[in-house]
């Protein structure tokens, strides 16, 4: 069980394709002892938790349905989901970044892309700038359209 409970994402209309994908997925703990992000079952890889949590550099945990995220003022930029994928909301994937294993076509056409969360063909210290760079990035484009 994770003691520390992240912010529930807010209803906002950027929010509803990502919140029904996330929703159909998500499910209350089916046992003790599972993972646990608020009050669902953990839907991403306590390591990728963690991971997500890093490269955060202080952006407040936000979660839906299982799922941790990173957000701008209540609406989703980044969610990790699975061992090893990002989900960043992006208006074109990251030319310098490998994509993440399985597309999630439900949100493709809605502006997000998959990342590889742990760019394990490149540096570590590489990997890490480049994956700070996009996560930065989503932010960024999360906030311009809010504008």
């Amino acid at each position: 069980m994770r003691p520390d409970l992240p912010t529930k994402l807010p209803k906002h209309p950027l929010n509803t394709p990502l919140l029904e994908y996330l929703r159909a997925q998500g499910a209350p703990p089916g046992r003790p002892g599972d993972y646990t992000l608020g009050e669902w079952q953990l839907h991403a890889h306590p390591d990728l938790l963690d991971r997500l949590k890093e490269l955060a550099l202080g952006v407040p945990l936000n979660g839906a349905y299982g799922i941790p995220l990173l957000a701008h003022k209540g609406v989703a930029a980044v969610a990790a989901q699975g061992t090893g994928t990002l989900l960043m909301r992006l208006p074109e994937p990251p030319a310098d970044l490998k994509e993440g294993r399985w597309p999630v076509p439900e949100l493709t056409g809605h502006g997000w892309v998959t990342v590889d969360a742990w760019q394990s063909d490149l540096r570590i210290i590489e990997g890490e700038h480049r994956l700070l760079m996009a996560i930065e990035q989503a932010l960024s484009h999360t906030r311009d359209l809010m504008s």
